[in-house]
């Protein structure tokens, strides 16, 4: 089984930071790109930003110049460092893991549990 844990949530204030965080443990032979993902309340899942195994990033436009995606390929661990944080940036912050579990196993999205990021004042 593999889990994905997540943590870095909380509320901060418009124009505040938060730094997330995302595990990935379990049974893992190779880990292909991880990333983060945020659903709004009435709206759709919708990518933010992600980083596979050869350091290629790719961001939502909403977030560019504001939000950093980095990796510990050792660790299996992701992070998204938030800054300039703006009320529309309140969403649940899904992490999401591209990986397969042996050799010649297909690769296979996984997810973890979904944190709460709330941008108030």
């Amino acid at each position: 089984q593999v889990q994905l844990t997540e943590s870095g949530g909380g509320l901060v204030q418009p124009g505040g930071s938060l730094r997330l965080s995302c595990a990935a443990s379990g049974r893992i032979f190779r880990v292909y790109a991880m990333g983060w993902y945020r659903q709004a309340p009435g709206k759709e899942r919708e990518l933010v930003a992600t980083r596979d195994l050869g350091d290629t990033t790719n961001y939502a436009a909403s977030v560019k110049g504001r939000f950093t995606i980095s990796r510990d390929n050792l660790k299996n661990t992701v992070y998204l460092q938030m800054n300039g944080l703006k009320p529309e940036d309140t969403a649940v912050y899904y992490c999401n893991a591209r990986l397969s579990t042996d050799f010649g196993y297909p690769m296979r999205d996984y997810w973890g549990q979904g944190t709460q990021v709330t941008v108030s004042s």
